[in-house]
């Protein structure tokens, strides 16, 4: 039986901290399916498109890439996952705040479906104050976000918010 992991959430933008767990997901499994959540009455930063996009390229270059698919979803976490074939999904957890949340989501995601589990991951000691939301903040204030993001991710966020500046 092949191991595939789901790895979900909005990742708008995807994070140094997100890049962080992801790799540490391919070391735990044959595949990591990277689910990027679209929620339409949500404002987001970026489209679903431009964000599999800015995945893709921070994959580009790694050994470890070519073992990641990214996809996009609408509804249950839980039928997207069936769908991919995964059995565990992926959560970082950066905090007690986060894992507070995650416990009761890994709970209910368990009730709707037995057969799959959901696996806590932290990140590297470094990252784990990154946020998305974090980031955007910094991003829209002009602050310096390469400790934050891949650059070409810094560069998108900086052409989307500031467009005349670049």
């Amino acid at each position: 039986m092949k191991h595939i992991a789901l790895y979900p959430g909005s990742f708008d933008p995807f994070t140094n901290g997100h890049l962080d767990i992801l790799h540490r997901a391919t070391k735990l499994f044959e595949k990591v399916v990277v689910t990027v959540a679209v929620n339409n009455e949500k404002k987001s930063v970026f489209s679903g498109d431009e964000r599999v996009q800015l995945i893709q390229e921070c994959l580009s270059g790694t050994e470890w890439g070519a073992r990641v698919q990214i996809t996009q979803f609408t509804g249950l976490l839980v039928d997207h996952a069936k769908k991919m074939g995964a059995h565990t999904l992926i959560r970082g957890v950066r905090q007690i705040s986060d894992f507070e949340y995650e416990f009761r989501m890994a709970l209910t995601n368990k009730r709707l479906a037995p057969s799959i589990d959901t696996v806590f991951l932290m990140p590297d000691e470094q990252l784990t104050f990154i946020s998305a939301s974090l980031v955007k903040e910094v991003a829209y204030w002009g602050g310096d976000l390469g400790s934050f993001v891949p650059k070409h991710v810094e560069i998108a966020l900086k052409n989307k918010l500031h467009p005349s500046s670049s």
